[in-house]
C-alpha cells in the first residue's frame, strides 16, 4: 500500500471519526426534537426554516465554493511566493463577508417570499406560514457564519488539518440540544428555541474554525480585492459548480416544495428519514470526499494522471465495500432504527410507519449518494465544472419528472424514490464521463470483487431478516429491548458480511490496491 493510500485511508478514518461524533450528537438532537415536537405544524415549520439557509450552505459554502476554492488554493500554495495563499484567503474572506451580509439581509426582509418559493403549500396554512416566516428570519444569519466557517475549513484541509473542520459541526448540535432543553420550555412558542440554537451554533462554529485557522500562522489580512486572479478563478468555477455538486440538495428542496402540498407531517417524515441517511453518508461518503479532494487537486496540478486515476479507483472500491451493505442494512432495519430513535413522546406509531417507508426509499440511493461525493471531486480537482453541470441538470430534470409521476401514487414515499433514482443516474453519468476521459481505473473494483460484495450483502440480509422481529413488534418493545435488539442486529450484520467476504477469498490488497 503506497504512502498516498495510507494517507487517504488515515485521513478518511480521522474525518469519519470526527464526523461520527457530530452525527451521534445530531441523532441525539433529532431524537429530542421528535420527542418534544413530533411531526406536526411546529416541526414542519422549523424544518422548512432550517432547510432554506442549510440549502444555500450546501449549495454555495460546502458545495460549489469548496470544490472551486480548494483546487485554486492548492495551486497558490505551491507557488514560490509564501504570501500568495494568505493574500487569496484574505481577499475571498472579505468579499464573501460583504456578499453574504447582503444576502442575509435580503433573506430576512424577504422571508415570506422564500417560504412561498420553498414551501408554497404553507401559504394557506395560516399559523404554519407565519411561524415558518418567523423561524426563517431567526435562522437565516446562520448562512453567513457557516459559509465563512467553510472557507476557513477548506484552507485547513489544504494544509492537511482535517480534524477540526470535521468536528466543528458538532457545535451546532450541542447548541440545538441545549436550547431545546433549557430555552424552549421558557418561550411562548417553544420551537423558536431551536431557531435560536441554529444561530448560536453557527457563531460557535465560526469561532472554533477561526481559532484553528490561526494555528496555521498564515500571513493574511481581510481584503476586498475582486481583481485578484485567484478570486476571479474561484468565482468563475463556482457558478457552474453550483449545479454540478449540489443536485442532491436541490432534489431534496424539490421534495420539500411538493411535500408542502401533502398532509401535515410529510415534511417531517422525509426529514427524519433523510437524517438517518446522512449518518453513513457523512461518516463515510463526505469523509472520503474531504480526504481525496486536496490529493486529487495536487495530482492534477502536478499533471500526474496515473496517480489521479488510481486515487479515484481506490476510492470507488471503498464506496462499494461500505455503501452497498449500508444501504441494504438500512432498508431491512428501517423500522427498528426509527422506532429505537424516535418513537417517543409526540412521535406516534403512524409517524414511524410513514418515516420507515421513506427511509427505505432513500436507502436505495445511498451508494449513489456516496458515489457522487467521490466522483464529483474528480472533475473539480481538474477545474472542470462544465461536465458536472450538464450531468446535474439532467439528473435534476429527471428527479422533477419522477416526483410528479410517483407522488400521485406513493405520496411522500414517491418523492424519496425519485431522489434515489435520479441520484443513481447522476452517479452513473459522472462515472461514464470520467471513464471516457480515461481518468478512472478499477472504478467498479472488478467483476469478482463486486460479486463478492453483493453475495456477502445478500447473505447478510437473509440472516438479519431471520433474526429480527417484524416492524410492528418493535413499537411495543421497552426502550432497553429496542436498543439491545438493534445493536445485536447491526453486530450480526457486520459479522456475516465481513465474514462472508473473508471466506470468499477477498484479500486486503484487493481493497487497498497494493
Amino acid at each position: 500500500m503506497t504512502s498516498v493510500y495510507k494517507f487517504l485511508l488515515r485521513t478518511t478514518t480521522l474525518v469519519g471519526a470526527m464526523t461520527l461524533i457530530s452525527r451521534v450528537l445530531g441523532l441525539v438532537r433529532d431524537v429530542l426534537i421528535a420527542r418534544l415536537f413530533g411531526a406536526g405544524i411546529a416541526s414542519d415549520a422549523f424544518f422548512v426554516a432550517f432547510k432554506i439557509p442549510n440549502f444555500f450552505r450546501r449549495l454555495f459554502a460546502e458545495g460549489a465554493f469548496s470544490q472551486a476554492f480548494i483546487p485554486v488554493l492548492t495551486e497558490h500554495k505551491q507557488q514560490i511566493n509564501p504570501r500568495e495563499p494568505g493574500a487569496l484567503i484574505g481577499s475571498v474572506f472579505g468579499l464573501m463577508s460583504v456578499a453574504l451580509f447582503a444576502i442575509v439581509l435580503v433573506g430576512i426582509l424577504s422571508a415570506p417570499i422564500f417560504i412561498l418559493i420553498f414551501a408554497p403549500g404553507f401559504v394557506n396554512g395560516g399559523e404554519k406560514f407565519e411561524l415558518s416566516v418567523l423561524l426563517l428570519r431567526i435562522t437565516f444569519p446562520y448562512l453567513l457564519f457557516i459559509s465563512l466557517t467553510a472557507l476557513l475549513g477548506g484552507a485547513l484541509n489544504v494544509y492537511r488539518r482535517f480534524a477540526v473542520p470535521a468536528l466543528t459541526p458538532a457545535l451546532l448540535n450541542v447548541s440545538l440540544i441545549l436550547c431545546a432543553i433549557c430555552l424552549s420550555p421558557r418561550l411562548d412558542e417553544p420551537i423558536v428555541g431551536l431557531a435560536i440554537g441554529v444561530l448560536v451554533g453557527g457563531g460557535c462554529q465560526l469561532v472554533m474554525q477561526y481559532l484553528a485557522f490561526r494555528g496555521l500562522k498564515i500571513e493574511w489580512k481581510v481584503r476586498f480585492r475582486a481583481d485578484h486572479s485567484g478570486v476571479r478563478q474561484i468565482f468563475k468555477l463556482m457558478v457552474p459548480a453550483i449545479f454540478g455538486v449540489s443536485v442532491a440538495q436541490i432534489n431534496l428542496i424539490v421534495d420539500m416544495v411538493i411535500a408542502s402540498f401533502l398532509i401535515t407531517g410529510s415534511i417531517s417524515w422525509l426529514y427524519y428519514s433523510d437524517r438517518i441517511i446522512e449518518f453513513p453518508l457523512g461518516i463515510f461518503g463526505i469523509a472520503m470526499a474531504t480526504a481525496i479532494l486536496p490529493t486529487l487537486s495536487k495530482q492534477a496540478s502536478e499533471k500526474d494522471s496515473l496517480a489521479f486515476r488510481k486515487t479515484i479507483g481506490w476510492s470507488m472500491r471503498w464506496v462499494w465495500l461500505i455503501g452497498v451493505p449500508a444501504a441494504a442494512g438500512t432498508v431491512i432495519l428501517a423500522a427498528p432504527i426509527l422506532t429505537t430513535l424516535f418513537a417517543y413522546g409526540e412521535m406516534g406509531q403512524f409517524d414511524i410507519m410513514q418515516s420507515t417507508q421513506s427511509l427505505a426509499a432513500y436507502a436505495i440511493g445511498l451508494p449513489a449518494f456516496i458515489c457522487i461525493k467521490v466522483l464529483a471531486p474528480g472533475y473539480f480537482a481538474r477545474q472542470d465544472t462544465v461536465t458536472p453541470v450538464k450531468i446535474g441538470i439532467i439528473a435534476l430534470l429527471t428527479n422533477i419528472v419522477l416526483n410528479l409521476v410517483l407522488v400521485s401514487y406513493l405520496d411522500h414515499v414517491g418523492l424519496a424514490i425519485a431522489t434515489s433514482l435520479s441520484a443513481w443516474l447522476n452517479a452513473t453519468l459522472l462515472w461514464v464521463g470520467l471513464k471516457k476521459k480515461d481518468l478512472i481505473v478499477g472504478g467498479f473494483g472488478g467483476r469478482l470483487f463486486l460479486l463478492r460484495v453483493f453475495l456477502a450483502t445478500g447473505l447478510m440480509v437473509i440472516v438479519v431478516s431471520l433474526f429480527t422481529k417484524p416492524s410492528q413488534a418493535w413499537l411495543y418493545l421497552p426502550v432497553l429491548d429496542r436498543v439491545t435488539g438493534l445493536t445485536l442486529a447491526v453486530l450480526i450484520a457486520m459479522v456475516v458480511y465481513f465474514g462472508t467476504l473473508l471466506l470468499s477469498g477477498l484479500k486486503k490488497k484487493e481493497i487497498l490496491m497494493q
